[in-house]
């Protein structure tokens, strides 16, 4: 290519650039409805929407998610049209959540020592989605929209949202978090806006073959040192401690003991943006219904951990777990919990798992493969989104390592 025409591209390309960023600074031609409540909002053109996103964008969920809210927590909906009149329509529902998150709560608990300073420092977010699980669980887009103009109209939904919260506060981050193909595609063209893209570590997903209906059919499919090392290293080891794994519902009658298994993990975490309510696990049991899985580990009556799986559609999101660290030093009861996640997502009916972005080298040997997440974070200050690029450039996370611990195929015989 000729020096010319290379300048003559680049030219292009800026001039193509710099009318988009003007564009998405512009008003979207949309329409908008903001609500601190889920019940202020259109139910049947919420309902709609929901319908296609699953449970973690419908009414129900949200509306029982506003009583058990952790304190730091609050939430906004908005819901996006085009059109007039009669010919008004649809275009993509919203839910977010205002946290305010101290310095002293980016630190494992155990570790803090003196941090009141920290506490008194903080940031104020605005996220698009959902603090309390892992997925895409902000935005429910309708069919056939034009994406380009509906992220734009996402963009300034979280604009006017921080700019009517300034009364309570000021706003320092936007987050669009947990975006993963193809939402990740669609929203690109954000970082005209100075919106960031950082990915985070994958989410491990764990595909649940159609032949497997009980979960000894998943360990039947394991190669052999492999099912071998499952029996032995943990089956074995909780069974002659005395141990048992079984079904538990009513969470509400020992939401003390379940919430002080959560906190025995949580107070581990390097980052803790919330701490769950003890009512909050009885909550999402009674609106998740015939959806809701959790499995115990228990030693002579003693509650020594749990695991919350909900069914999301077709997936199982695994997403809620707690256990006894004492006990935990010399009982597997971690890994057990995680196999115990794929005996209740077949349970459910479920074709795969989402385990979430934690302890990737379990859940790999679990069979699960990494899928990309990312989030786009925006500050408000433009000087602090040039900083943000550099350290966004240079942030490194962990990558899921390969295993393949099922059986290999035999080869197929040539066709005669």
């Amino acid at each position: 290519m000729k020096i010319t025409d290379q300048i003559r591209s680049l030219t292009t390309s800026l001039k193509e650039r710099s009318a988009t960023r003007k564009r998405l600074r512009g008003p979207a031609d949309l329409h908008y409805a903001v609500a601190d409540g889920i019940d202020m909002l259109d139910a049947a053109a919420w309902g709609t929407l929901a319908a296609r996103s699953g449970f973690f964008m419908s009414a129900d969920y949200l509306r029982t998610l506003e009583r058990v809210l952790p304190s730091n927590l609050a939430p906004r909906y908005a819901m996006i049209f085009s059109g007039e009149g009669a010919e008004r329509r649809p275009v993509a529902a919203m839910y977010m959540q205002i946290a305010d998150v101290s310095l002293g709560q980016a630190r494992p608990e155990k570790a803090a020592g003196d941090k009141g300073n920290l506490d008194n420092l903080g940031q104020r977010i605005l996220t698009c989605g959902n603090l309390l699980t892992f997925g895409q669980h902000g935005i429910a887009f309708a069919d056939g929209v034009d994406m380009e103009l509906a992220w734009h109209g996402v963009a300034e939904v979280l604009y006017r949202v921080r700019q009517a919260d300034k009364l309570a506060g000021k706003t320092h981050f936007i987050m669009i978090k947990d975006l993963h193909a193809p939402y990740s595609d669609h929203a690109a063209h954000l970082e005209n806006l100075c919106y960031r893209y950082v990915e985070t570590e994958p989410n491990m997903v764990l595909a649940l073959e159609a032949g497997w209906k009980t979960y000894d059919d998943y360990l039947a499919s394991l190669a052999s040192k492999y099912r071998t090392k499952v029996k032995n290293a943990i089956f074995k080891v909780l069974d002659d401690a005395g141990c048992s794994v079984e079904p538990f519902s009513d969470l509400g009658r020992a939401r003390q003991q379940i919430h002080a298994l959560y906190k025995a993990v949580q107070v581990n975490a390097s980052f803790r943006p919330f701490e769950l309510v003890p009512e909050y696990f009885a909550a999402l049991e009674q609106v998740a219904g015939a959806r809701f899985r959790c499995t115990v580990v228990r030693q002579n009556g003693n509650l020594l951990g749990f695991l919350i799986s909900v069914a999301d559609g077709d997936t199982a999101i695994a997403y809620h777990i707690g256990f006894d660290r004492a006990a935990a030093e010399s009982l597997p009861i971690y890994l057990r919990l995680l196999h115990a996640g794929i005996a209740d997502a077949l349970a459910l009916g479920c074709k795969q798992i989402s385990y979430g972005r934690t302890a990737l080298e379990p859940k790999a040997s679990l069979g699960a493969k990494p899928q990309p997440f990312g989030i786009l974070v925006r500050h408000r200050q433009p000087v602090f989104n040039k900083l943000i690029k550099r350290v966004l450039l240079g942030v490194e996370h962990d990558e899921a390592p390969e295993r393949s611990p099922f059986k290999k195929a035999a080869p197929q015989a040539d066709a005669v």
